[in-house]
């Protein structure tokens, strides 16, 4: 009798209860939010926003190199003076690439792309109006800093923001896109400038990098699964020192510095070669010299899939040690057999890099974006250090000067091929 009189209280407080109003369903936390994925519109988006990205950023850092000659001429500097306009914007970007990467956890990804891309073509624009030489160089100082942003921030955003099982693939087209705009800066540029000079070639490629800006801007979505984090140098900078002390990240930074120095010096001064006698081709014809760019777009992956066959170790040391065949080739006086030395060391350039910087990737057990930022300190210090020492081997002794400079680079680096060869796997 208790137990029916307890629940007939029960169902009189529940239908005299005022009715509830239904649970507001809240909006899915950060965290929750889906990942971008293969097969959807978002991903088509991103993917097209990144491949104009990575052409922007590099058409626009490497438009100068066939202008080295030019630049010569006009404004009387010598070549190792002329390559001061590839060399101190590839510096200014090493040494702001090692913040860049922490300045977007305070700001947000995609703020400082956009800055980063917009603020460099503008500047590439500005270039094309400056009156002399000094000037024309400190703009490109600033460039280098501002085009720091965007190399440095899209792998955090791609790893962010696309799903793992589609990452892979938005990271390769990135760097097709890298690859591709390396390669219009240099076959456009020279092509503009043989129809009306060296400020009408700047010019078109900064106005081509402001268009790509702007499809970069409207196609990338926003970031959905960032943290903004105040800004610690103190722990960027323990984070550097504990990869300095890992043996074989060591050698890979070398590695880094070495083939990027190699390679950008080949590119820098080949067209102060072809242009000279016995050969006196046209900006136009060694602008399209540097269509051999193109294999590069290739290498990278097919590479990176006999390095999944075979293992890093053992491809490394034989891919440099093919680069200094290609330099070889390019020792002779005979163009076919300069160009065919071009096309090898560009493809084994790529194939190399992607080598040493994915293994960087896998060998930094933690901070990995801090050790990705030195070896990317290094690669680039490497484009300017050694990029301006060719212009005085150049001086000095012409291509031969330039051949044992790039050799003896790629023999180093071989030899840290060869070192890490045998270099045991960290643990875990």
């Amino acid at each position: 009798m208790l137990r029916r009189s307890s629940l007939d209280a029960s169902m009189t407080q529940t239908l005299t209860r005022p009715p509830q109003a239904a649970p507001v369903a809240e909006p899915p936390a950060l965290d929750d939010a889906p990942f971008i994925e293969r097969g959807t519109a978002a991903f088509l988006r991103t993917n097209l926003a990144f491949l104009c990205a990575g052409i922007a950023t590099f058409a626009l850092l490497y438009c100068v190199q066939p202008m080295m000659p030019e630049f010569s001429r006009v404004f009387g500097v010598s070549p190792a003076a002329a390559s001061l306009s590839l060399s101190l914007p590839t510096a200014a970007m090493a040494v702001c690439m090692l913040v860049a990467s922490a300045v977007s956890e305070a700001l947000g990804r995609k703020p400082v792309m956009l800055v980063s891309v917009f603020a460099s073509a503008a500047i590439t624009i500005a270039c094309a109006l400056v009156p002399g030489w000094n000037s024309f160089l400190g703009l490109r100082l600033v460039q280098g800093i501002l085009l720091s942003g965007l190399p440095a921030v899209a792998m955090a955003f791609i790893a962010e923001e696309v799903h793992p099982r589609s990452s892979g693939y938005a990271m390769g087209l990135y760097i097709s896109g890298s690859a591709m705009g390396g390669m219009l800066g240099r076959v456009v540029s020279g092509v503009l400038m043989e129809w009306g000079g060296w400020r009408l070639a700047i010019g078109g490629i900064g106005v081509l990098g402001l268009g790509a800006a702007v499809v970069f801007w409207q196609c990338l979505p926003p970031s959905r699964h960032f943290h903004a984090r105040p800004l610690q140098l103190r722990g960027l900078v323990e984070n550097f020192a504990l990869h300095l002390r890992d043996g074989g990240l060591r050698w890979l930074f070398l590695v880094g510095f070495l083939l990027m120095g190699a390679f950008v010096t080949v590119y820098n001064y080949i067209g102060y070669r072809l242009l000279a006698p016995p050969f006196g081709l046209s900006h136009a014809v060694v602008a399209s010299v540097f269509t051999v760019y193109l294999v590069g777009i290739a290498s990278s992956t097919f590479i990176g899939g006999l390095a999944d066959r075979f293992g890093r170790r053992r491809l490394l040391w034989l891919i440099l040690a093919a680069m200094l065949g290609g330099l070889m080739l390019m020792a002779m006086d005979w163009l076919p057999a300069i160009i065919a030395g071009i096309a090898v060391m560009t493809f084994c350039f790529f194939g190399a890099h992607s080598l040493a910087s994915s293994w960087v990737g896998r060998r930094a057990r933690v901070a990995r974006a801090q050790a990705s930022s030195l070896y990317l300190f290094c690669y680039y210090m490497g484009s300017s250090i050694v990029g301006a020492a060719g212009g005085v081997a150049w001086a000095g002794q012409g291509w031969p000067g330039v051949t044992w400079l790039v050799g003896g680079c790629l023999a180093l680096a071989l030899v840290a091929g060869l070192r890490l060869s045998r270099l045991q796997p960290v643990a875990g």
